[in-house]
């Protein structure tokens, strides 16, 4: 099958009206990709959140030595 031919066959492909079947794999793979990526968001958003907790608590105990006091919380 030259150039041509498989250039046509592509083209017919694209054109023709997707069966219920393919339809639903194409939304299931988009489906599947969309919650990988809101997973990765919960896990950014995550390690943000300790990230800044952990800061909080640091500056809490500095700002209370510099003070003379005990902050431990």
């Amino acid at each position: 099958m030259g150039w041509r031919e498989l250039t046509i066959k592509y083209v017919k492909d694209l054109l023709r009206a997707k069966t219920p079947l393919e339809v639903a794999e194409k939304e299931l793979i988009e489906a599947q990709h969309l919650k990988m990526q809101g997973e990765s968001a919960v896990e950014y958003a995550q390690s943000i959140v300790g990230y800044n907790e952990k800061r909080i608590h640091r500056l809490n105990n500095i700002i209370a030595d510099l003070k003379g006091e005990y902050y431990d919380r």
